[in-house]
């Protein structure tokens, strides 16, 4: 039997769920503003910069998948004590840690306390507000860029410009404790639960797991296996580790499939394979975008990039608040093919525009980006209710999963070659200058380059550079290390050209799947009620 809950107990619940991801949001904000930072700091490249910001995006994944098994056993308010006990602790680790691997840990706790936010909120909405669940799911992640603004202000108030007010950029992470708080206060005093829409119309556990298939299985544990044996450092490099991780997967989606006699449902498996361009253009270009425009930012307009992420970021939260507009007119397939369509326009624009045309470039880019990721959640939650908090975690997993594995450390990666190539052509002798190291296994000393190298990322050898150790290079006078600069930054530019492919590949299969279901007679959410309606 269902429990009603008075408006106030729903207004209660869903707004400390807002506050959750909110928090979350802070978080990504201020990696995003310090991505920049760490290169120098640690004396690292652009791929291994992506790495290590990617280190706080698979745990979500991992946290989502994971609770979406056990939410409806532990309960909502279990659920969520555990995520704001993983914000929180990880956020406090964050300020003490001084290494690279220290910060990447609480980073990964970070992330998995992410995902349970992300595990225990999307179902939740998605069974409060069961008749208007794309609408909802999209006001519940205006949440999402509202943290994101917060935390890319928070970092240029206090950590930027010549005489900043904090020569670190950890303690802002003591701002993720206020929604953090704020957010564990709410769901602890509230005692009446929603069940979940598949409970409520006696669909099995069992039944759930077969919305989800040998397809969904094979795709899940493909990357988390491929994410896990990279943490143990086993299974060799990218490319050997991927070509394993598909057998394993393969293997285990088959047999499930066989052992629950379902293959699973074909949309949701496609949504789960645009999930991983999805997510690498919307999560990885915010991640880079801030440190890619930054020159231009400063040339044309004296100002920092990060008032542009955080100009982005209010107008997604804005129309996130309004998403209910345009689904009165186009269903959630149509919305994301034109979300593409701007996605596609105004990252070319941002690859070449200078002057005015960039905040144009930047608005038009947020407005791609807005109805991304919730208009996914509604299309999941309305095609698929049998598969619960299983296939709409699962699919947004897939999308964090895949951006922290690939999508991140590819842009990082791409930047990278771009500096290095840029570098190769104006200064060759500075690309190619070598030094002494002792070898560590050995003891003797060694000749290698620099700051340059090669690098293999899933088969494609790119060029690595350490930019900011070349450009102190005591060969350089203080003009020459300026211009060089300029030119480098000119060419990492195309980093943001080369992520608009994605929204383009995107496009063609949001394009393809509303053809599909024009032919059907047209997009109509399922509803249960005890019958599946497809």
């Amino acid at each position: 039997m269902q429990i009603e809950l008075t408006k106030k107990e729903k207004d209660i619940i869903f707004w400390s769920s807002f506050l959750a991801l909110m928090a979350a949001g802070i978080g990504f904000g201020i990696r995003v503003m310090s991505i920049g930072l760490w290169e120098g700091e640690f004396s690292i490249s652009g791929d291994q910069a992506g790495a290590l910001f990617g280190s706080s995006l698979w745990p979500i994944a991992v946290g989502m998948i994971l609770f979406s098994l056990i939410v409806d056993k532990i309960g909502y308010k279990i659920s969520m004590i555990i995520a704001f006990l993983s914000l929180t602790g990880s956020s406090i680790w964050t300020l003490f840690a001084k290494d690279i691997e220290s910060l990447g840990l609480a980073f990964v706790i970070f992330g998995f306390g992410h995902g349970v936010v992300e595990a225990v909120i999307n179902p939740l909405c998605a069974t409060m507000y069961k008749n208007n669940k794309s609408k909802m799911l999209n006001i519940l992640h205006a949440s999402w860029p509202a943290g994101v603004a917060v935390g890319a202000l928070v970092f240029l108030l206090l950590c930027n410009g010549d005489d900043p007010i904090l020569d670190d950029w950890r303690p802002m992470f003591w701002f993720v404790l206020i929604p953090a708080v704020l957010f564990g206060a709410g769901f602890l005093i509230s005692n009446n639960y929603p069940k979940d829409e598949r409970i409520e119309n006696n669909v099995s556990y069992l039944e759930m797991l077969r919305e989800f298939g040998g397809l969904g299985i094979f795709l899940a544990v493909t990357f988390l296996f491929y994410r896990f044996s990279e943490v143990a450092g086993s299974l060799g490099e990218g490319y050997q580790r991927i070509i394993t991780s598909l057998a394993v997967g393969a293997a285990t989606g088959l047999l499930s499939g066989i052992f629950l006699k379902s293959a699973g449902k074909i949309m949701f498996f496609i949504l789960c394979l645009i999930m991983i361009p999805l997510a690498t253009a919307e999560i990885a270009t915010d991640g880079w975008i801030q440190v890619l425009m930054k020159p231009v930012m400063k040339e044309d307009f004296n100002m920092d990039s990060g008032y542009a992420i955080v100009l982005s970021s209010l107008i997604m939260m804005t129309l996130r608040f309004f998403a209910g507009v345009p689904l009165r007119y186009m269903n959630a397939p149509t919305l994301l093919l034109v979300s593409s369509i701007f996605s596609i326009v105004g990252l070319f624009m941002l690859a070449s525009a200078s002057g005015s045309l960039i905040i144009l470039a930047f608005v038009i880019y947020a407005i791609g980006q807005t109805f991304y990721w919730p208009t996914v959640l509604g299309f999941t939650a309305e095609q698929f209710p049998k598969g619960g908090a299983m296939t709409l975690n699962t699919v947004s997993a897939m999308g964090l999963l895949t951006v922290g594995i690939f999508g991140i450390p590819f842009l990082g990666a791409v930047k990278t070659n771009f500096d290095a190539v840029a570098l190769e052509d104006n200064n060759p002798g500075l690309y190619n200058k070598t030094e002494q190291v002792t070898d560590p296994e050995t003891g003797k000393s060694v000749e290698q380059l620099a700051y340059s190298g090669d690098k293999n990322f899933f088969g494609w050898d790119h060029k690595t550079l350490k930019k900011d150790a070349a450009l102190a290079d005591t060969s350089l006078s203080a003009e020459e290390a300026s211009q060089l600069e300029n030119k480098l930054d000119i060419s990492s530019r195309k980093t943001i050209k080369v992520a608009a492919a994605l929204p383009a590949i995107m496009a063609v299969a949001f394009l393809l799947i509303m053809l599909y279901y024009k032919s059907k007679g047209g997009y109509k959410p399922v509803i249960l009620n005890g019958k599946d309606r497809q």
